[in-house]
């Protein structure tokens, strides 16, 4: 087979793989992830069901493709938001990192719960789903590493990490944190979580009848969770 006929079906087996998970994102937003169904989507696509089998062989393959997929748009919006402000303006990074987060995820609410929604029954995630997962952390991670580096992080004092934590800090400063102390690392961390608690929260409709401007409540605990992890 010459190169040029190679490239002509890896074109159009591309294509076929992105029309494939376009239907099933639309598919999550009408069954749920426990719902999707490989023949349902080969339906769609008026493709006999054992033909979808050579693109993705199991529901799970589907499902881990839509995964890595929804990581990756979450880590690109992020980089994009950091990229946008001024490299010493840490501040300004951090909100930016926020809002493209909830933004992204009340535009694609579906994908935000598969990845930080309830688990699959049954499914489990495999190695390639790390990294795609593990951007948006490296991000955060990078911002409070130059953030302390610059003399910008100012934890206060009497506060200081559990002994207990001291290996996970370890680890963490290898991969996300680099520089940072045990007690920065854990506030880090805590920021870090917010973001996603704040978003699900709202996401999940637990603040409905209970929050009325969530954009202005959100900004506020950026604001506050950024103070609270030493940036000023």
């Amino acid at each position: 087979m010459t190169s040029a006929s190679r490239t002509a079906r890896e074109r159009v087996r591309a294509e076929l793989i992105r029309e494939i998970t376009d239907i099933a994102r639309r598919h999550l937003s009408t069954d749920g992830a426990a719902g999707l169904s490989l023949r349902a989507v080969a339906r769609e696509m008026g493709m006999v069901s054992s033909a979808i089998y050579r693109y993705f062989p199991t529901k799970d393959d589907l499902l881990t493709a839509l995964i890595i997929d929804a990581y990756n748009a979450v880590g690109e919006v992020v980089e994009q938001a950091d990229a946008s402000r001024a490299r010493q303006d840490f501040m300004g990074r951090w909100l930016a990192m926020c809002r493209a987060i909830r933004e992204w995820a009340l535009a694609h609410p579906h994908e935000y719960a598969l990845i930080h929604g309830t688990p699959v029954p049954g499914y489990q995630a495999p190695q390639d789903t790390i990294d795609p997962a593990a951007r948006d952390g490296i991000m955060l991670g990078r911002l409070f590493a130059e953030a302390q580096a610059a003399g910008a992080i100012r934890i206060p004092d009497g506060t200081t990490a559990p002994e207990e934590f001291a290996g996970d800090a370890a680890a963490l400063r290898e991969a996300v944190f680099p520089g940072l102390p045990d007690e920065g690392i854990l506030r880090g961390l805590h920021a870090w979580t917010w973001i996603y608690g704040a978003v699900s929260f709202e996401l999940f409709g637990m603040y409905n009848n209970v929050i009325t401007d969530k954009a202005a409540t959100f900004e506020h605990g950026a604001i506050s969770i950024a103070h609270y992890a030493g940036l000023r």
